[in-house]
Order: structure tokens, then sequence, then C-alpha cells
């Protein structure tokens, strides 16, 4: 049996008369992206394929970790000491970005390439590489120790960034929701008003289908958790994104252990809690991103608190000796049509 979630606002704007679904899709940031709008049958859009592709390839210049000539890898490289000026974008986004690891006392941290990096998730040393290895202590200690005292700081006017030296920028738990918004607001510039956006499983939907149908969506689940976890959940993408961390999408396992690629930034060290996966429906989705990892580090419980005092839409997936268990965020709750 399935559950519905419903969003609390329901423009009543009609899909174009005569509207039909149009596709289109490519690939950027190491994964996939796809676009479904609807167009009247009149409507001139072959050049959004290309336009689509241009706002994607735009961010990966800027904000691309594995990219050394972005933006943020000049950054990553900068003297000690200077200020770096940055592309509006990427200064908007660095700047929510620190925001989230304030709100959440440092569960998500946008400096913390660094360790990302030992931990073999990152663009080199990669642990799928076969003469990776995990990190020591001291090595964990030793990057731990250098991002703390790396204060990077922003300065509005001008848009610039302070590199105190050593500081490893990695935008990648908030880059794809970025990319989601982008692409939304780009089909907005263009006049389309009834669409679903993905990048990498990140999604935003707005308006309805021609059958006046919203944009249906299946939350993600935990891979196994169905014949022994909650019934699914299905979501109107109406005005809304929605976007999933889970510790099953890359890990490694070495000597029985599994070593998840969320690191928690105050440890040093790949999670380790009850979470198997984080959803959280939010109307941007950089910030639907970006909180379901934050959330993902801090566990069930700590994770539920603060997603309730943030008045997140969450959902919180669990593994236990029994099989899964589910939390829901008061807000999510909400929108369950019951």
């Amino acid at each position: 049996m399935r559950r519905v979630l419903l969003p609390h606002h329901i423009s009543d704007d009609p899909a174009p008369a005569g509207g039909a679904i149009r596709d289109f899709a490519g690939r950027s940031m190491g994964t996939s992206w796809s676009v479904r709008l609807v167009a009247a049958p009149a409507d001139a859009l072959d050049h959004l394929q290309y336009g689509l592709q241009q706002q994607l390839d735009a961010i990966v210049a800027e904000m691309s970790h594995w990219d050394s000539d972005s933006d943020l890898g000049r950054f990553n490289r900068a003297e000690a000491g200077s200020w770096q000026a940055l592309p509006p974008a990427f200064f908007d986004v660095l700047s929510f970005a620190m925001e989230v690891a304030r709100d959440s006392g440092g569960a998500y941290d946008p400096c913390a390439g660094a360790l990302v990096n030992l931990w073999g998730f990152g663009p080199y040393g990669r642990f799928d590489q076969p003469a990776f290895t995990p990190p020591s202590a001291d090595e964990i200690a030793v990057a731990r120790t250098q991002q703390a005292a790396a204060g990077v700081r922003l300065e509005r006017e001008g848009r610039k960034a302070l590199q105190p030296g050593g500081a490893q920028l990695d935008l990648s738990a908030v880059a794809k929701g970025y990319g989601v918004d982008r692409l939304a607001y780009y089909l907005k510039t263009q006049g389309v008003g009834h669409y679903l956006v993905e990048v990498g499983g990140e999604l935003r939907g707005a308006g309805v289908k021609p059958d006046g149908q919203p944009w249906w969506v299946a939350l993600e689940e935990v891979p196994g958790a169905d014949a022994h976890g909650p019934a699914p959940l299905v979501l109107a993408l109406h005005g809304l994104a929605v976007a999933t961390s889970g510790d099953y999408r890359r890990y490694f396992e070495l000597d029985g252990r599994r070593y998840s690629h969320t690191i928690d930034p105050r440890s040093g060290m790949p999670i380790a809690n009850d979470l198997a996966s984080v959803t959280v429906v939010h109307g941007q989705c950089m910030a639907a991103d970006a909180w379901s990892t934050a959330l993902t580090v801090l566990g069930a419980e700590q994770g539920l608190a603060l997603a309730e005092r943030q008045g997140l839409a969450a959902r919180f997936v669990a593994r236990g000796a029994g099989g899964y268990t589910e939390h829901l965020t008061s807000h999510l709750r909400g929108m369950l049509d019951e």
C-alpha cells in the first residue's frame, strides 16, 4: 500500500491547451540529468537542450572539486591569507552551505574537502583504486586540525572569500541540488511553467501534466527495505523539490566493515549511525540536498530534533534488529493525505 504526500499550496494554473510532454536529457557532474516539460504544439523549444546543458556546464566550471581549473579548484590552491573574488552563483551557494554548517553544528561542512579526499571519495586517491588504504588516526587528526584552523570567511561586498591556507572546499553535497534549482529557474526564464527537473536523483517540479495531474514521484527507498520497512511514499511534486541522502549509495567495505561516503566533519570519520537514509522535501532543491546530508550525519534522534526546530519536512529511515523503522517530522506528516 502506498501513502500519498500533497503540497500545502496548490496552484490552479492549468497546463498549456493542447500541450504535450517534451523530454530533454544529458550528463553533468558525473551523473545524468533530465527534464520533462509541457509545451503547446506551436512552442519552438529546440534551443532548450543546449540552454539546459549550458546551465550545468557553468556550475561545473565554477564549483567542481573534480576539475582543478574550476573556480573552486583555484580557490583551494590559493595562497594563505588571500581574498579570492568568486562568481556570483559560487558565492551564493557557498554562503548557503556555510549557513547550514552553522545551523547544523558542523554536521555538514563545505570546508571538509581534505577529509573527503583522505577517505577516497574525492577526485584522487579514490577508494576503488588498488593502492588505496584508509587514512590513519594521525592523518585524520592532522586534517581535522587544519580544518578547524582554516576559517574561511566571506565578504559580500565584492563577493570575496578568504583562503586562510589549506582550506579545501567541497560542495558536492549541495551542487546537484543547486543544479536542479538552476535548471528550474532557466525554464522559468524561457516561459516554461510546467516541468519536472532531475539531476542525479534530486528532483523539483512545478505545474501539472497535460492531464491535469501533478508530477508524481516516489520517495527513494532503501534497497531491500520493501519487505521489512514502512510503506512507500509518493509525493505530488508541485512547487516542491526533494533530495535523499543514503549510506547505500557510495561506500566501500574493508575487513567486514562498511565505510560510507558521508563523512562526519566533527569526527573525521564516515558515519556509522542507525540511519539508512534521510529525505527532505523543500521549496529549494539546494536546501533539500544540503539538509539531507546534515541530518544523515546527526542520526535519527538528533537529526529529527533539529529538523523539527528548523521546520523541515523530512523522512528518516533507520535500521534496527527487526528491520527498518520510519520517523517523519511534523511538517511532513502534515502533508500526508489521510
